[in-house]
């Protein structure tokens, strides 16, 4: 027996989630966008990530035919944007503030980080279509990202060594050494 949509969406709802744009520009040139929380990598080789879009989403259709998209990473302080473009409404980008960017579609310059994709593959999804994108070209700025988790919004902050635990570098062969962990930090400082 499968489990209840109630049970789901709120075991869910304590994923957290980036919070994205996508945008896309239709043949006739109508610009499309929505906020999208469903975003992620998918393969190295060749680069893809995967976005998911419901079926009744007035956008639906610009974006499962368009031939390219691009994901805005909205920043800490974007919150306003991602509500924004959660309405209901074909004037969305129109009235965003957003310009052209990678391969001229509609982008927020100030971004944490943007993702130009050709459309690769969509795959039907229960309710959704999962868009499937060659990533082509990459943006990142060192802007802290905005997140979402148990219905709100947020920003990730990284934990201190004496929150996480004990570590032994050795253990894990996915951790990062500590002279990449330092770089890092250097990096966020500037």
């Amino acid at each position: 027996m499968a489990v209840s949509i109630s049970s789901f969406t709120e075991a869910m709802s304590r994923v957290p989630a980036p919070v994205t744009v996508a945008t896309t520009v239709t043949p006739d040139g109508r610009a499309w966008g929505f906020t999208a929380s469903s975003f992620c990598s998918l393969s190295l080789r060749p680069p893809l990530i995967l976005l998911c879009l419901a079926k009744e989403a007035e956008s639906h259709l610009a974006f499962t035919r368009a031939g390219s998209f691009l994901i805005n990473v909205l920043a800490a302080e974007h919150a306003p944007v991602a509500l924004h473009f959660a309405r209901r409404s074909h004037r969305k980008v129109a009235t965003s503030g957003f310009v052209p960017c990678e391969k001229g579609l509609p982008g927020l310059p100030e971004a944490t980080a943007r993702v130009a994709c050709s459309t690769h593959s969509v795959v039907a999804g229960g309710d959704h279509s999962i868009i499937v994108g060659l990533v082509e070209s990459t943006y990142v700025s060192d802007r802290i990202p905005l997140s979402y988790c148990d219905r709100a919004f947020a920003r990730p902050t990284p934990l201190g060594p004496d929150d996480a635990g004990p570590r032994k570098e050795h253990d894990d062969p996915h951790s990062q050494g500590t002279a990449d962990l330092a770089r890092r930090d250097r990096l966020r400082s500037r």
